[in-house]
Formats: C-alpha cells, sequence, structure tokens
C-alpha cells in the first residue's frame, strides 16, 4: 500500500469540539493518512494491516472494542470495493482520520454506484456488509455514510468515537 502523506483534511461534522477559543496544538496522534491499493483480494488483509499499525505507531488512544469494530469495518468496505468495484475502479484508497475524540476509516473507489445496505436475510450468504457496518457504527456510537465524490466515484465512511458509548441505562 502506497502511503501518500498527512494533512489537515476534513473533519467530521461537529468533531471538532467547543467554539476555537485560540491556538489549540493537534494531539499527538491526530491527522489524516490516506493510502492507495489494487482492487483485488489480496488488498483486503494489507489495508486491515495498514490501518491496525498505523494505529499503533500514532498510539491512538483506542480500545480493543473500538480498534476491532473499525478493522472489521476497514475489511468490510475494501472487500466491497474489490468485489462491486474493480470493472470501473482499479484503485482504491483507504483514508484513516484521527481527531481528539474520534476516528474515521473511508474507502473511495471510482464507481459511480451508490450501494444500500441490505436487510437480514438469514437465506442468503454474503450481501450484508454495509449492514454490518452500520450495525457496528451504532453500537460504538457512531456515524456512517456513503457520498458521491468529485470525479463520480464515491467515498463510504465511518466514524468512531474514541472513547466508548455508554450502556443504555435500563429502567
Amino acid at each position: 500500500m502506497d502511503d501518500q502523506g498527512r494533512g489537515s483534511g476534513p473533519r467530521p461534522q461537529g468533531a471538532d469540539g467547543p467554539a476555537d477559543t485560540g491556538t489549540v496544538e493537534p494531539l499527538p496522534y491526530e491527522g489524516v493518512w490516506r493510502f492507495t491499493a489494487p482492487a483485488v483480494d489480496a488488498s483486503v488483509p494489507q489495508a486491515r494491516r495498514a490501518v491496525r499499525d498505523l494505529l499503533l505507531r500514532q498510539g491512538v488512544p483506542v480500545t480493543d472494542d473500538v480498534a476491532h469494530g473499525l478493522l472489521l469495518i476497514v475489511s468490510e468496505l475494501v472487500t466491497n470495493a474489490v468485489r462491486h468495484a474493480a470493472l470501473l475502479s482499479p484503485t482504491l484508497a483507504v483514508e484513516v482520520a484521527v481527531g481528539a475524540e474520534w476516528v474515521r476509516v473511508a474507502v473511495e473507489d471510482n464507481h459511480p454506484y451508490r450501494p444500500t445496505a441490505l436487510e437480514t436475510d438469514h437465506a442468503r450468504t454474503g450481501g450484508r456488509g454495509l449492514l454490518l457496518v452500520r450495525e457496528i457504527t451504532g453500537e460504538a456510537g457512531g456515524v456512517c455514510d456513503v457520498a458521491h465524490t468529485a470525479s463520480g466515484g464515491k467515498v463510504i465512511w465511518a466514524t468512531l468515537p474514541l472513547k466508548p458509548a455508554a450502556p443504555a441505562r435500563q429502567i
């Protein structure tokens, strides 16, 4: 995978915290990293390892549960790009953005089709990757979405909080 650098990049809406009251230095683990890879099966475990290694190298304070969920999301999104977009998009991109309290992964390809999450069909094998991404993201207290890119492709992203979501109170 090719590490194309880091930058300040876009942040999820509302993730920047309170209004800017002065210059605040970013935390050591904050940043944006982008990797490109061919849209082939071997890129799935490579992307997963690259994201895992990035989180470790940067010292991102992510819990085991959030890290496992994040890596499963990466696997599902890269697999979808390989299986469904490779014909029109021989290269895909994985972006990891880390803020003070959140981490976002995004997978971008040049295929114009915007997928939707299928509902659970127990008789069907496969085809539920986006449903799984939506469930993992929701359970962690995060958000996910699909958007078109300026080049006519799409980007699918999920943002998870670095701190686990508070458990629902039982009455």
